[in-house]
C-alpha cells in the first residue's frame, strides 16, 4: 500500500462543465513538496495547527511517518498553471490512535463481519483534537466552490485506493454543514471551551461565578502553590532548549504512564521553538529549582489551544492551575477570547469552562456498513446534543445574570 500511495494518485476535479475549467488534484507524500506560502495562502494562519510550520514540523520530526501509523498524502488542487488553489492535511491510517474521534468500535464491527477496516484516511492535524480549517482554499468568491472540490478530490482518492473509509475530523461547523449536504456522514462530540466576555483580569472572570464557584478556584489557585511552587508562562524567544528538555520529561512520563506510547518526538518540540516560537505559550511549574510540570499551548488569532500536560511531581491542584487558569489569564491578557482545552474533560465546567459541540464527517465504502454506522451516529448525535444541554443547564458555574451562565 505505500509504494503505491507514493505514486501520488491524480484525479480530475471538474470545476464546471467547461473543459477550460478542469482543474486536477493530487497527493503528495510530504510537505516539504509543498511551497510553504502557497500552503499558507490556502490555510491561512488564524490557526496555527494549519499552517505549513507546524504540519512539516511533525513529519519533520518523524512524529508522523508511515512507521507511526501516518502517511502523509496530502491532497492539491492546482490549475491549470499549476497554481495552488486548494489543499487538505490527509494521512493514511493502520489504526485509529491520535484522533481523538473514535471509531475503534467500527472497526471492530466490521472486521468482525468480515471486512478490512485498516487502511483508512483521516483529514485531520495529527494528535490534536482542536477545531479548525480542514478544506483549506484562500478566500474570495470561488471558496465553496474549492471547497467541494476538495471534497470530491479526497473521495475520489479514497475510492482509487480502495480504502475502507475516509473521515474527516474537527472540521468547523460550516465545513460540516457543507461536507452533509455531499454526502458525508455527519458526526458530534463535545468538548469544554472557555468564553472571554471582555474581562479585564482574572478576578472579573470570577465574578461572573456563583459564590461557591469562586470561593473554590481560589482554593485550587492557592492550594497549587502551597508548596512553594513557582510558575511562569513562556512564549517567543524566552523559550529556552532546556525549557524544552524539562518538558520532553514531564510529556513522555505522563504519556507512559497513562496512554503507553507519546505520540511526538524531541526533535519536535525543538522545531516549533525555533520556527514559532511566537505561537506558543509554555506554562512550566519549578519547585526547589527544579522544573516539574508544565502545560504547552498554542497561541491562535483569537483562541489559546491546551494541547499538552505532564509532570514528575504530583501536588493538588497544579494541574488545573497550570492548564485551566493559567490559560484563562493568558487569553485575557492577550484579549484572545477563547481557550480551548483539549479533549474531554467534564470536569473543566466547574472551573469555567462549558461544553461545545465538535464534528467530523466520514465516508464509508461498503454500503450496507454505511446505512449501519448512519443510524448509529444519527441516535448519538441527539444524545450529545442533549448532553451538552443538560450540562450547561444544570451544572454551569456562572450566575444567572446578564445573560451569562444558567444558575
Amino acid at each position: 500500500m505505500e509504494s503505491r500511495l507514493k505514486r501520488s494518485p491524480t484525479v480530475k476535479a471538474e470545476a464546471n462543465s467547461t473543459r477550460d475549467d478542469a482543474l486536477s488534484a493530487r497527493t503528495v507524500s510530504s510537505l516539504s513538496e509543498v511551497n510553504a506560502g502557497e500552503w499558507n495562502a490556502c490555510a491561512g494562519t488564524d490557526n496555527p495547527f494549519l499552517t505549513h510550520a507546524f504540519l512539516h514540523a511533525l513529519e519533520e520530526s518523524g512524529s508522523c511517518r508511515a512507521e507511526t501509523g501516518w502517511l502523509p498524502q496530502h491532497v492539491l488542487i492546482e490549475d491549470k498553471g499549476n497554481a495552488l488553489i486548494g489543499a487538505m492535511p490527509m494521512y493514511v491510517k493502520g489504526h485509529s490512535q491520535g484522533e481523538y474521534v473514535f471509531d475503534h468500535n467500527w472497526a471492530h464491527a466490521y472486521e468482525n463481519a468480515g471486512g478490512r477496516y485498516y487502511p483508512k484516511l483521516q483529514v485531520s492535524v495529527p494528535f490534536t483534537p482542536a477545531t479548525g480549517p480542514r478544506l483549506l482554499v484562500p478566500p474570495g468568491p470561488g471558496k465553496e466552490r474549492n471547497q467541494r472540490l476538495l471534497i470530491q478530490a479526497a473521495t475520489q482518492i479514497a475510492d482509487k485506493l480502495g480504502v475502507s473509509s475516509l473521515h474527516v475530523t474537527f472540521p468547523t461547523e460550516s465545513e460540516w454543514k457543507l461536507m452533509g449536504g455531499t454526502g458525508l456522514l455527519q458526526r458530534t462530540g463535545e468538548q469544554f471551551h472557555w468564553e472571554n466576555a471582555g474581562y479585564e483580569n482574572f478576578n472579573e472572570f470570577l465574578e461572573n461565578l456563583t459564590s461557591r464557584k469562586r470561593k473554590s478556584i481560589r482554593k485550587e489557585r492557592a492550594r497549587a502553590i502551597a508548596e512553594d511552587v513557582k510558575i511562569e508562562t513562556l512564549t517567543g524567544t524566552d523559550l529556552k532548549r532546556e525549557h524544552w528538555d524539562a518538558f520532553f520529561a514531564f510529556y513522555t512520563d505522563t504519556g507512559n504512564r497513562k496512554w503507553g506510547i507519546p505520540y511526538l518526538t524531541r526533535s519536535f518540540f525543538d522545531l516549533i521553538g525555533q520556527i514559532m516560537g511566537d505561537k506558543v505559550a509554555l506554562v512550566m511549574c519549578q519547585r526547589n529549582g527544579r522544573y516539574i510540570a508544565g502545560a504547552l499551548n498554542f497561541i491562535g488569532a483569537d483562541t489559546l489551544y491546551g494541547r499538552h500536560w505532564g509532570c514528575i511531581e504530583e501536588h493538588d491542584c497544579l494541574h488545573f492551575e497550570a492548564c485551566y487558569y493559567r490559560a484563562i489569564d493568558f487569553a485575557i491578557e492577550r484579549g484572545l477570547q477563547h481557550v480551548e482545552a483539549g479533549a474531554q474533560g467534564a470536569h473543566k465546567v466547574h472551573r469555567g469552562y462549558l461544553p461545545r459541540l465538535t464534528y467530523s464527517a466520514h465516508w464509508i465504502r461498503d454500503e450496507h456498513f454505511r446505512r449501519a454506522v448512519e443510524t448509529y451516529l444519527t441516535q448519538e448525535r441527539d444524545e450529545i446534543e442533549s448532553h451538552v444541554d443538560a450540562i450547561e443547564f444544570n451544572y454551569s458555574p456562572f450566575r444567572q445574570t446578564d445573560g451569562i451562565g444558567i444558575k
